[in-house]
């Protein structure tokens, strides 16, 4: 028999992201925390079209329904933090 594949994989450290709404910040800062590798295709082709390379790189994207809508797809593999206009994360 088989191990379970979600053992180990539970708890508040591995939730998927919080998306915010459009009028709570006109930015968002998007770091990809899990790595790409056994994920559909279609997955990767969302996290390179968001501008994620590399496992931990931050990037900083508007926040317009369609950018939600693709975090949204891979919100398991990302974190999502506000980001003002200067570029600097918010607190």
């Amino acid at each position: 028999m088989g191990r379970n594949p979600v053992v180990g994989r539970q708890g508040p450290g591995h939730h998927a992201a919080v998306i915010p709404t459009e009028d709570t910040a006109s930015a968002l800062a998007v770091k990809q925390i899990r790595s790409e590798i056994g994920h559909p295709e279609t997955m990767r082709r969302t996290l390179r079209a968001l501008g994620l390379r590399h496992h931990q790189q931050t990037v900083k994207v508007p926040n317009t329904s369609s950018i939600r809508g693709m975090l949204t797809k891979v919100r398991h593999l990302i974190e999502v933090t506000p980001s003002d206009e200067n570029g600097k994360l918010s607190e």
